[in-house]
């Protein structure tokens, strides 16, 4: 049923998720909704109802059991879930998405509950239309889509993965403002080759291998031509896709929609940001260091592309900027007479004759490189834990003041390095930054917290800009400006033992200025409807959205 002004009533009115206050309707709303009588009689303010579901929420006895007990809320009431959220940024964080996530796709079939977003299965190839048709929220704004074959640093998830996107896109609304009734979480279930949920009755995908990827990348295209088809504004983000498939994706689409891959983009605009920071805390800009890169996969790629596009911001030539730039993998130093690297890894390999010059009888590896150049960056998205060991970090602190010294790789048990072992080898100097959440250091008596590289300082201001501006595709400067903006809030650059990134509660401000920022370069990129900077300021205030009741 519905009123007058076609308004829900009843129960429709009651469970509908988006629009509730629950015991938050007055006496007054009771009576024009049709609920007197389908509720207790006391009235709750949202500041009432946050307080009482933030006890509940402490009591729950682990991490898991508070990421099932916030996503119920989430599934009964919008609002006050992210009001929620907004109140307790630091604690719930952690729960909503990263490092807790991982474990709730691990366990998705098991958790499962209520439907949520899009499963846009392989066998339903022939009806895609019809599947994006379904789709819950008539207009959205954004949608995140993964394949769940590279979860976090968990690997193939199969259908699991979808906790991923429906996590991504609560920080989207959390963090940028993007109204929840306009995000939709997809999962493509393409199979998986994870045999541990083939063979686990409850597991809720297709029961199926991964298919291949001549079918794969098919689908993909039906998928994108479906969605495009319904929803040719709408922010497309790919989600932890494999390495394989991840750049040939991005590639295949960035100049034909509005889309972005956040692992790789994300990555290296937040990376790049906190190099910003530091590289102005250490007195040195980018364009006047040497960096390296441990970890040639889409990420690490990703992110020392945009390292080199900062340094030619800064007047190198590309070939200049590139002479800068280090790359190691698993097999040693890219280098130009290697014949196994990917189209990505090309631009970064540097010439053989240049090496041969150290008279190495083998590959050059990670130690030789720090050796024989004054390397003033370490950068890792290796997975390799402790492979920027004691020797390798003290040769590099001692040809620079401040080692800049970033081991990105999650979860903790992969990282590179711990910052209590850099903060030790290099006598407190080295300016650190971490792919996972550590405890902060303890030095001089007092504690410093460590910065964590999370996509989250980007993807929410992202997506809030290119809504706000009406962009209709994201460039690469407009992932650069983004990076810039978020150096320039870092809290070092004020105080030297402060973190190189902001707090979780300064994020959401932080991610206001970035909007701003973005979305003034998507008009200068003419990618976005010209607009003053005033209006593209009353633009923003229009779409944030905030956790409040309304009507």
């Amino acid at each position: 049923m519905r009123t007058p002004d076609g308004e829900l009533t009843g129960q429709a009115k009651l469970f509908d998720a988006l629009t509730t206050k629950g015991t938050a309707f007055t006496h007054e709303e009771r009576l024009n909704y049709g609920l007197l009588g389908l509720l207790p009689t006391a009235e709750k303010t949202l500041d009432q109802q946050s307080d009482h579901c933030w006890h509940e929420f402490c009591r729950r006895r682990d991490d898991l059991d508070k990421h099932i007990y916030l996503r119920a809320l989430q599934d009964r009431n919008e609002t006050l879930f992210y009001r929620v959220l907004r109140d307790h940024i630091t604690e719930t964080m952690p729960i909503v998405y990263t490092p807790t996530v991982g474990v709730a796709c691990q366990r998705f079939s098991e958790i499962y509950r209520r439907p949520r977003g899009l499963f846009v299965s392989y066998p339903d190839r022939g009806r895609l239309a019809e599947v994006i048709n379904n789709r819950p929220h008539r207009d959205p704004d954004v949608i995140v889509v993964t394949d769940g074959q590279r979860i976090l640093g968990l690997g193939d998830q199969g259908i699991g993965g979808m906790g991923i996107p429906i996590g991504k896109l609560s920080l989207y609304t959390l963090i940028g403002g993007i109204d929840p009734g306009r995000t939709l979480p997809i999962v493509l279930d393409v199979g998986t080759d994870n045999v541990e949920l083939l063979e686990d009755p409850q597991y809720l995908g297709w029961r199926h291998r991964r298919i291949s990827d001549d079918e794969y990348y098919s689908f993909i295209d039906d998928f994108v031509a479906a969605v495009h088809e319904q929803l040719p504004n709408v922010l497309l983000q790919w989600e932890d896709f494999a390495t394989a498939h991840a750049l040939p994706i991005l590639e295949r689409y960035r100049d034909k929609l509005l889309t972005f891959n956040d692992d790789i983009q994300g990555t290296a605009a937040v990376t790049l940001g906190a190099l910003h920071g530091a590289s102005k805390v250490a007195g040195r800009p980018l364009s006047q260091q040497q960096v390296v890169m441990l970890g040639a996969g889409s990420a690490g790629v990703g992110v020392m592309d945009m390292v080199k596009r900062e340094m030619m911001a800064q007047g190198l030539s590309e070939a200049d900027a590139l002479k800068r730039i280090w790359v190691v993998d698993v097999h040693g130093l890219l280098t130009d007479d290697r014949t196994d690297l990917s189209k990505g890894q090309r631009p970064f390999a540097q010439p053989a004759d240049r090496v041969a010059a150290w008279g190495l009888s083998d590959a050059a590896q990670l130690a030789d490189v720090v050796h024989h150049v004054d390397v003033g960056i370490l950068v890792g998205l290796s997975t390799a834990a402790g492979a920027f060991t004691e020797a390798i970090v003290r040769e590099m602190a001692g040809k620079v003041e401040r080692p800049i010294i970033f081991p990105l790789s999650n979860p903790t048990s992969h990282a590179e390095a711990h910052p209590a072992e850099l903060d030790h080898w290099t006598e407190g100097r080295a300016l650190i930054a971490t792919g996972s959440p550590f405890a902060p250091l303890q030095r001089d008596g007092a504690a410093r917290p460590i910065a964590q590289c999370n996509n989250v300082y980007i993807f929410p201001a992202m997506g809030l800009a290119v809504t706000a501006a009406q962009a209709t595709r994201v460039t690469d400067d407009m992932m650069r400006v983004a990076a810039a903006t978020l150096g320039d809030a870092s809290p070092a650059l004020s105080d030297p033992v402060a973190p190189l990134l902001p707090s979780w509660s300064d994020v959401p401000d932080v991610a206001l200025r970035i909007a701003h920022a973005v979305g003034r370069q998507a008009i200068a990129d003419g990618v976005a409807p010209a607009r003053s900077d005033d209006e593209l300021a009353a633009r923003i205030a229009e779409v944030r959205w905030t956790p409040e009741y309304r009507g």
